[in-house]
């Protein structure tokens, strides 16, 4: 037999060489990064260049250079909304994290009938548009509404309050929603990362003597480490892009009590004609997201490694 390969054979290994596939790869990639490019690349460049400009959206620009990136820093009314998204996170994250940590845990202790239709309940939120939310919500916490109803028939009329006109109680009411929208998406994602815990661990531990509380940090909780990562990243980038709620609800409101960096672009742009501040606030705004959601993912890797 000679030295040559068969046509066929040689054919074979020409087509599996190395550098052939990931060539094939980059040309399935092309198109998909075109895209980004266009529709997400290009304009965020063009934002973080209106956001070094002076301009109403209508006269000529002027140079500002690094004035409403220092704005962000010194102005208390665009500093506040940063702030305001900060503590919403404790809604929209800290909290749906938490009730759904401890809800997966005692449903995946015990059996619990009608486990679908409870899921599908607390997940609904998560189905409806935010609009629909909003609406519903502000009729929930009206001065009039069901709420305040509910604590005169049961004798609490001191509590009773327009929550969403109180400069105290605006900004957790706004986050008590969010709550109530991102529970069920946590919920559901830790039921699915729970039923990948092998069943032994618990029973390994039940032997061990350990309690309910002990069997929560020694397996579920680290078994949910990847689930408890996605949670928080999307439940952090719904707390920081918050827009349509707040101008449901609120609308920045009552003065700036509830304003938040997504409502606050919306206003600067198109309301108050202030396009670069407005510009400048977006871009913190996205930086603000991408160091949070790296920040979670680096803290998972390391964890899981």
């Amino acid at each position: 037999m000679s030295g040559r390969l068969p046509r066929y054979v040689a054919g074979r290994y020409r087509r599996q060489a190395p550098g052939r596939p990931r060539a094939i790869g980059y040309l399935y990639v092309l198109p998909a990064l075109a895209l980004y490019g266009v529709f997400l690349l290009f304009p965020f460049g063009q934002t973080v260049w209106l956001s070094l400009l002076h301009w109403d959206g209508l006269t000529v620009a002027t140079w500002a250079g690094l004035d409403n990136y220092q704005g962000l820093l010194t102005d208390p009314t665009l500093r506040g909304p940063f702030v305001h998204a900060l503590v919403l996170l404790l809604f929209y994250a800290a909290l749906p994290v938490a009730v759904g940590l401890l809800l997966s845990s005692a449903l995946s202790r015990f059996r619990v009938r009608g486990m679908t239709f409870f899921r599908t309940v607390l997940f609904l939120p998560q189905v409806l548009a935010m609009v629909v939310v909003g609406v519903a919500w502000r009729s929930i916490l009206a001065p009039d509404g069901l709420l305040n109803d509910t604590l005169r028939a049961v004798g609490l009329d001191a509590l009773t309050r327009f929550w969403l006109g109180d400069y105290t109680w605006a900004l957790p009411a706004v986050g008590a929603i969010g709550t109530w929208v991102e529970t069920g998406l946590c919920l559901v994602l830790f039921l699915a990362g729970a039923q990948r815990i092998p069943r032994e661990l618990y029973e390994a531990a039940r032997l061990d003597g350990a309690g309910a509380l002990r069997e929560f940090f020694a397996v579920t909780l680290p078994g949910l480490r990847a689930e408890i990562a996605v949670a928080l990243t999307l439940t952090i980038v719904a707390g920081l892009r918050n827009f349509d709620l707040i101008y449901i609800t609120t609308s920045g409101g009552p003065g700036n009590a509830t304003s938040v960096p997504a409502y606050e672009v919306y206003h600067r742009a198109f309301e108050t004609n202030e396009v670069g501040s407005a510009a400048a606030m977006g871009v913190g705004l996205t930086v603000l997201i991408f160091v949070l959601t790296v920040t979670v993912a680096r803290l998972a890797e390391g964890r899981t490694r």
